[in-house]
């Protein structure tokens, strides 16, 4: 077993879950990838990779599958526990760069929205949600982090132990911010490293009104709740 874990959770990524494996391999980490049942055979690519995955029934959520590699992660004595998404948006030569940063803090986040960090091919709509969402997150809870959504991150073991992951209830995107805001109410030190995140050339977006609107909802709450210093 090595120091690392990345974990990658999966549905319907059967046209980019292979080049992300292959670029992978070559890497000093273990891979566990988390698929919830996807109909198009992502599960059986993985397998044909020989790497490990966990297939569950149905579609049930993107902290779910976290919240179920981390603790596999942490189960098995991991030092150094990554998440990354399966559709190409990460690259494997910015995973090589903040893997340079391991040991700087307890917390690495790709960012795309620190200097010399940018994104590729995304509607101006995309790039304006993104910002908004940072920025209203940061606004209300005072997180001092450029990019609270990314889903790129390196998270040592000892900081999710003090996390308690299994009380984490967001599902979407979300799930990153209250991570965060988890991640530093913990004392955890952070770190943002510039990456290239390109959205992908395959597949269909995750991203739905009911992703943004359970993000908009919680922060709010939230919020609230620092307001009157809960």
């Amino acid at each position: 077993m090595r120091a690392a874990l990345v974990v990658i959770p999966t549905y319907n990524e059967s046209e980019s879950i292979g080049k992300i494996l292959d670029g992978l391999k070559n890497l000093d980490l273990d891979v566990l990838v988390i698929d919830d049942g996807s109909p198009d055979g992502t599960a059986d690519i993985v397998r044909k990779h020989n790497i490990e995955v966990i297939e569950r029934e149905g579609k049930q959520g993107l902290g779910s599958a976290y919240r179920t590699g981390f603790s596999i992660a942490i189960e098995r004595g991991y030092t150094y526990i990554i998440e990354m998404d399966a559709d190409g948006s990460h690259q494997i030569k910015d995973l090589k760069k903040m893997m340079e940063w391991i040991g700087s803090a307890d917390l690495l986040i790709g960012s795309r929205w620190v200097s010399d960090g940018s994104i590729e091919n995304w509607s101006k709509f995309r790039e304006y949600l993104s910002k908004s969402a940072n920025k209203y997150a940061n606004l209300l809870l005072s997180l001092r982090v450029k990019d609270t959504t990314s889903g790129f991150r390196i998270y040592t073991s000892a900081l999710l132990k003090n996390m308690e992951i299994s009380t984490i209830r967001s599902e979407g995107y979300c799930f990153q911010i209250e991570m965060t805001r988890r991640a530093i109410s913990r004392g955890g030190s952070i770190a943002e490293v510039p990456i290239t995140f390109i959205e992908r050339a395959q597949g269909k977006s995750k991203m739905s009104f009911a992703i943004a609107l359970e993000a908009v909802l919680r922060i709010t709450a939230w919020g609230a709740l620092r307001l009157i210093g809960r």
